[in-house]
């Protein structure tokens, strides 16, 4: 008869290394690193448990449920859910526009003008014959291209001035934060029509006018956010271990800054659509033959009293579309803001 290993013999400690390196089952942790599918019994998939414990094993498993709370708490205000459909819906008509709109927007019909609504035309024709309903599914790429035009143009912009402003201090602090307070010392609308009118009329000289008048308040939240985040000890660690400034900003207070910012930008997207809509309705923004919301409305005006469905279409997408993000703003608000948890 052959006795086990002796404990403390080379023999043993083989054995036991052996089992330390002993490769885990493959029940015990997900499917894939990080993915969320562990497996409870007969062999269910019990994903909320995996997303809300309160150990997470893994820094994927931890960042999967903050994202899943977050949702939990967005879904919790039912205002910012209509909101965001609402958004949702909006975007997948427009994105389909080609396949939903049963006419050309630009052909004109002068024998059909000012139609009522009917099977044919389902919002009814303009003063020349086009229809209203294919005129606002493409109207739609363009107002709201214009929208998420302006929005890339200013987040950055703004996010960069207010973080260096409120972390260089002194000169620059001073310096950056004049010329805000210039652009913020004129309604928005007058600059943008002050900008439009020093260029030529168009989408494009619009975009640049709403952008050039739209960053500052952006400016001034980053640069707050980054004077409380500037004293933090994680920034101070930064600054022991020999980073840059440049590093630091981009690295470290960019981020921090950035759910005000998407809050900020969200809420504000109703503005610049009415902006936007109000350029349009001057002239000065799409011109025609393009079918801009607000040069829908400018072209349709006359027209109001008696043929109502001409300026009230386009009318109720300019309000439904800044109702929905002023709704998902707030829901925004309520789950990236510490201060409202």
């Amino acid at each position: 008869m052959s006795a086990g290993p002796t404990p403390g013999s080379p023999m043993a400690d083989a054995a036991t290394a052996t089992a330390a390196v002993e490769p885990i089952p493959p029940d015990a942790v997900p499917e894939a690193a990080g993915a969320p599918s562990p497996r409870g019994p007969g062999g269910v998939p019990r994903r909320r448990e995996w997303l809300l414990t309160d150990a997470p094993a893994s820094r994927s498993q931890a960042a999967w449920g903050r994202r899943y709370q977050a949702w939990l708490a967005f879904r919790r205000n039912p205002l910012a859910t209509v909101g965001l459909a609402v958004i949702l819906v909006m975007l997948l008509l427009i994105l389909l526009a080609p396949v939903l709109a049963t006419h050309d927007p630009g052909i004109q019909e002068l024998g059909n003008r000012l139609a009522a609504p009917s099977a044919q035309h389902w919002l009814g024709t303009d003063e020349l014959g086009r229809d209203v309903w294919s005129r606002l599914l493409y109207g739609g790429r363009i107002t709201l291209g214009m929208v998420v035009a302006v929005v890339l143009l200013v987040a950055p912009l703004g996010l960069l001035v207010g973080c260096v402003a409120g972390y260089a201090g002194g000169i620059w602090d001073r310096l950056l934060m004049r010329v805000t307070d210039v652009f913020l010392a004129f309604p928005r609308l007058i600059l943008a029509l002050a900008f439009v009118a020093a260029m030529r009329p168009g989408v494009e000289s619009a975009v640049i006018a709403i952008a050039l008048t739209a960053w500052p308040p952006y400016a001034r939240l980053a640069r707050a956010e980054t004077l409380t985040i500037r004293r933090t000890d994680y920034v101070a660690a930064a600054r022991m271990t020999g980073a840059s400034h440049a590093r630091i900003v981009l690295r470290h207070v960019m981020p921090m800054c950035m759910p005000s910012l998407v809050v900020r930008v969200t809420l504000d997207m109703s503005s610049i659509i009415l902006t936007a809509a109000g350029l349009g309705f001057l002239g000065l923004g799409a011109q025609p033959p393009l079918p801009e919301w607000g040069t829908m409305i400018a072209t349709a005006r006359r027209f109001i009293l008696e043929q109502w469905w001409v300026a009230l279409m386009p009318g109720i997408a300019i309000f439904a579309a800044s109702l929905a993000f002023n709704l998902l703003g707030d829901g925004l608000r309520d789950v990236l803001d510490p201060k409202q948890r």
